[in-house]
């Protein structure tokens, strides 16, 4: 088992060797950290302590930076549920006929993919069985 000391030297080491950890002030680093990811993705097992580090300096960056605040913004509005339903849609080239049997007809789907109708707990164990996926991708 490592002791402290050591953890700390190694911490110290990969500072000292990918500063960007210790966080992103700019553009211009923000690209640096996004194609060093995906270098370090080319062996993902061995670096994926760096990659997970660094991802969440990427994300505290885009979460705090006013070059995504629009995004952000836009983001927060919508509902995961149905932003997923469509993906899936998308994915699997489908429209609002296509789930009478998981949502209803197909003005009940447009009110639930307009944001009029949300969702329900039915709609949504139906819709992950039918696309074999977990329920929780629509939280």
């Amino acid at each position: 088992m490592l002791v402290v000391a050591e953890v700390s030297k190694l911490a110290k080491t990969i500072m000292a060797n990918v500063p960007l950890l210790a966080g992103i002030s700019n553009d211009k680093e923000y690209e640096e950290a996004l194609e060093l990811v995906e270098d370090l993705l080319d062996n993902y097992d061995a670096n994926l302590v760096v990659i997970e580090a660094l991802s969440n300096v990427i994300e505290r960056y885009e979460d705090e930076s006013l070059r995504f605040e629009t995004f952000n913004l836009r983001q927060a509005g919508l509902d995961p549920a149905v932003e997923t339903l469509k993906v899936l849609m998308d994915q699997n080239g489908l429209n609002t006929t296509d789930f009478e049997n998981e949502i209803g007809k197909k003005s009940m789907v447009s009110q639930v993919l307009t944001g009029k109708k949300n969702l329900t707990r039915a709609h949504i164990t139906k819709l992950a069985e039918r696309f074999g996926v977990a329920p929780a991708i629509f939280f």
